[in-house]
């Protein structure tokens, strides 16, 4: 057993692009460290926003909790919601003065221009989408979970190797995909579901025998949305998985975004925001 999430509060500085292969997470995806300072180039008055006047913060739709409450990203409730307004808070903006705007998953960090001044979706750091988007430093870093439906011949698995003859579902382009297939290995192509909706259609239906999320995740998916389900156990993603907000690629909002993600880390909002949104929870080590 384990607490829910090892927080990563290594210096927040700025990330840009780095190269390696899809959905690895590397430290490599930032560089070298700029002052975390909020300079002249940070005031609120000369930051160069998509519209003036306006931060426009971007994620998906539905909004889950616990990184959203009631699937309304600007209620302010639930841990991503809480951190985005905590950041536009360091930039100078007031909760009035922030616009959101619906981002599918997939073509948050697809090349080109962006609709949005950052995006916050639990979106991994890794080095291919790094190549052509800005991410910050990470906000947080989560394991992933494997969540049986009731029945499911792998409900009682007490390792990875016990999972490698199940069917296992997953949402395309994620992190979690990648953990299956480097940490599980099943012995058959997982099935893959094209957004987060489909994945848990597929749990309720029992149509696979587990699906793998991250931890916060399967936690909200055991508490309502199937609550006959189970959390069979938690693992680490290869490398980590560590989620960074997004910008455009070479977004002159960059540096200042993670100036601001640097001053609620270091005056201790983050922790709180995640020990009230998202800690608590344990679950068995798989390995």
């Amino acid at each position: 057993m384990r607490t829910l999430i090892a927080l990563s509060l290594a210096s927040l500085t700025l990330a840009v692009a780095a190269c390696g292969d899809d959905e690895k997470t590397s430290s490599s995806a930032t560089a070298t460290p700029a002052t975390a300072s909020k300079g002249p180039a940070c005031d609120k008055a000369g930051l160069a926003l998509r519209s003036p006047g306006k931060l426009t913060v971007g994620t998906d739709k539905p909004a889950f909790p616990p990184y959203f409450e009631d699937d309304e990203p600007s209620n302010g409730k639930g841990f991503e919601s809480a951190v985005a307004y905590a950041v536009a808070k360091q930039l100078g903006f007031s909760p009035s003065e922030v616009s959101w705007t619906v981002v599918p998953f997939n073509s948050s960090y697809a090349p080109g221009q962006k609709k949005f001044d950052f995006d916050i979706n639990q979106i991994s750091i890794t080095p291919q989408r790094a190549k052509h988007v800005d991410f910050s430093n990470a906000y947080f870093t989560a394991p992933q979970a494997v969540v049986a439906p009731k029945g499911s011949p792998i409900a009682g698995a007490k390792s990875l190797a016990e999972l490698k003859t199940a069917k296992i579902g997953v949402q395309v382009g994620t992190t979690s995909l990648d953990a299956v297939t480097n940490s599980i290995q099943p012995s058959s192509q997982p099935q893959v579901f094209n957004d987060s909706n489909d994945v848990v259609r597929a749990l309720k239906a029992k149509r696979v025998d587990a699906i793998v999320v991250d931890l916060p995740t399967a936690f909200f998916l055991v508490g309502a949305e199937v609550p006959d389900a189970k959390i069979v156990g938690q693992f680490q993603a290869p490398g980590g998985d560590q989620w960074g907000l997004l910008l455009q690629k070479g977004s002159k909002l960059t540096s200042c975004v993670n100036a601001a993600l640097g001053k609620v880390a270091a005056s201790g909002e983050l922790k709180r925001l995640q020990d009230r949104w998202m800690g608590g929870d344990t679950a068995p080590e798989l390995h």
